[in-house]
């Protein structure tokens, strides 16, 4: 599929959003998280950053609130175990270049596979990160996908509640 997901991005944002990568109906919608199934505009609202839940297809006015969007791999999958190691790490140099332009505060990891391949680690727990990428403050969060079912919604906007009480700007 040669479908590309646009990012969603400006300089200086509070957090940018990293999802692993598009789904195939985002991919194909060229708007993030359309999935039927896909909880993260959902959390988003309900964890207190956004006034109302984002439509997808107005996934670009999340800007208006200091957030942007992007993944740490362009191809789209109907499920991100689908992506090789390989593909995470060729990925690597150009997510840098566009963190170190864009200099967002905060980079959120929605689910651990791409931190764990940026970092080098193995062992990576949710919440807030010990050290920073590209002098942004790292948190991961958990996927929202509807294909992860290891978490409630309930748990879900917990999650994403902590980094936002967290935010230092």
């Amino acid at each position: 599929m040669d479908n590309r997901l646009q990012d969603i991005l400006s300089e200086n944002l509070t957090i940018i959003f990293c999802g692993i990568n598009p789904g195939l109906k985002s991919a194909s919608d060229g708007h993030h998280f359309s999935g039927r199934s896909n909880r993260f505009w959902k959390v988003l609202h309900l964890a207190g950053f956004t006034p109302h839940e984002i439509a997808p297809r107005f996934d670009t006015t999340i800007l208006e609130y200091g957030y942007g969007l992007t993944t740490a791999v362009e191809r789209a999958t109907a499920r991100a175990d689908q992506l090789s190691k390989d593909e995470f790490s060729s990925s690597i140099d150009h997510f840098r270049s566009k963190i170190e332009k864009y200099k967002p505060a905060y980079l959120a990891f929605l689910g651990k596979p791409a931190y764990q391949v940026f970092s080098g680690k193995k062992d990576v727990q949710w919440g807030l990160q010990d050290e920073t990428f590209c002098n942004a403050i790292v948190w991961v969060l958990p996927n929202p996908s509807g294909l992860n079912r290891g978490f409630t919604l309930n748990s879900l906007v917990d999650h994403y509640q902590a980094l936002l009480r967290n935010i230092v700007v």
